[in-house]
């Protein structure tokens, strides 16, 4: 027998007869190109902070990390600010000012004539910003809760296929067109995002609002917050397990492979873990709608706990690279399900608020990662950075297993 809501059956059949395919094909377009825009200096932005006046070495490298992290910096703290204003006042108004404000800093980027403007404009994309994680929004708030997990899945591809195609496109643009018509053509590219979030997706109606989702962002209105806390921390162990390899993995590999492949080697592995979570998070979030995401989130955590330990003592360049794939195989199914589940946990009238502080804490884990990862490796080693975050996935497991169990 259906345990649901007559109210809640009717809105899930509404929902499967909406335009929720629509929207994803639209979401998973915005999201890549978007994604691809914040990525796409990585290649030549030492070269673009040189031109526009920086000249010393160190200086070039500091101003460069800047640069690159404002963006994640002001996108973490307005996060859950956009994620409440859609509950508020729509989920594709919001889609089509972060189009819109991306399309526009990214164009203004080319323009910059000095390293100052540079780094505002790159807050400004942060703050203007949050397509992917208004997506993330948008396709849990308006896809039928028995296939969410898919189509996040799906959507969460779709992120790290932008995430992979950035830096390639910034390699290859600059030397062909330059480096300040490179920013203008993305511009150019989001703009076509923006024109398609306006014209082809379609919103259902939004449930009504109650008195008391109006303070405190609807905290108050979550019946169970365990569920909302663990997921929140489990994208911050996630952002962590992936991203505190990043300020070690060049030495770590020069120790592995010959001089004259460090650099390549290096790229394959910082690229196999998310190649694996592109292929894998759209199989896992279907697997999760039939057997549970908690499930799911639980198995995925402790593999990769498991992945993490023998990274610390491989002997060759290819044994790195095919754990971190495998790990990414097992990681690319908890973001669709951390997505799901908070679905599944929180009234549909504060879904965009609690998404959007799930958003933050998977930013702050790439903040935390890197620093935390840096630290380990240079004072107690670069073995223990990788034992050291399998402890912390490993915990991440058994706090899960135990909420999901007293549930």
């Amino acid at each position: 027998m259906d345990a649901r809501s007559p109210t809640e059956i009717d809105r899930e059949a509404a929902l499967e007869a909406g335009p929720w395919k629509r929207n994803l094909i639209v979401c998973v377009y915005g999201s890549f190109t978007t994604i691809v825009g914040m990525t796409l200096l990585l290649p030549f932005l030492p070269l673009y902070v040189e031109q526009l006046g920086v000249s010393d070495h160190a200086a070039i490298v500091q101003w460069s990390g800047i640069a690159y992290g404002a963006t994640f910096f002001s996108a973490a703290l307005t996060a859950p600010l956009w994620g409440r204003l859609a509950d508020r006042y729509g989920r594709k108004l919001m889609l089509i000012r972060a189009s819109l404000g991306m399309a526009i800093a990214m164009s203004l980027m080319g323009m910059a004539h000095n390293v100052y403007e540079l780094v505002g404009l790159r807050l400004l994309t942060g703050l203007l910003g949050g397509y992917a994680s208004g997506s993330t929004v948008m396709v849990a708030a308006q896809t039928p809760k028995s296939r969410s997990g898919w189509a996040i899945g799906v959507l969460s591809a779709g992120i790290m296929a932008g995430s992979l195609v950035g830096p390639l496109v910034g390699g290859i643009l600059p030397p062909l067109i330059g480096i300040r018509a490179s920013f203008f053509l993305i511009g150019g590219v989001i703009f076509v995002t923006f024109l398609a979030t306006t014209f082809l997706l379609r919103e259902g109606p939004r449930p009504k609002r109650t008195s008391g989702s109006k303070s405190r962002g609807g905290w108050e209105l979550v019946p169970d917050r365990r569920p909302l806390i663990a997921m929140w921390l489990t994208g911050l162990l996630l952002m962590i397990a992936n991203m505190s390899i990043e300020p070690i993995i060049t030495v770590y590999v020069a120790q592995l492979v010959a001089a004259p492949q460090v650099t390549f080697v290096a790229g394959i592995v910082m690229s196999a873990a998310a190649f694996g979570s592109l292929l894998s998070s759209s199989h896992l979030g279907k697997l999760a709608d039939r057997v549970g995401h908690w499930r799911i989130i639980i198995v995925c955590l402790a593999v990769s706990a498991v992945l993490l330990i023998p990274q610390a003592f491989v002997v060759s360049g290819w044994q790195l690279i095919v754990l971190r794939f495998l790990m990414g195989l097992a990681l690319g199914g908890l973001l669709p399900c951390i997505a799901s589940v908070i679905r599944h946990n929180v009234p549909d009238t504060v879904t965009g608020s609690m998404l959007g502080y799930s958003v933050s804490a998977q930013y702050a884990g790439q903040v935390i990662g890197p620093l935390a990862g840096g630290f380990v490796g240079g004072h107690i080693g670069m073995p223990a950075v990788f034992l050291g975050t399998s402890v912390l996935m490993a915990l991440g497991a058994i706090g899960n297993w135990m909420i999901e169990k007293k549930r």
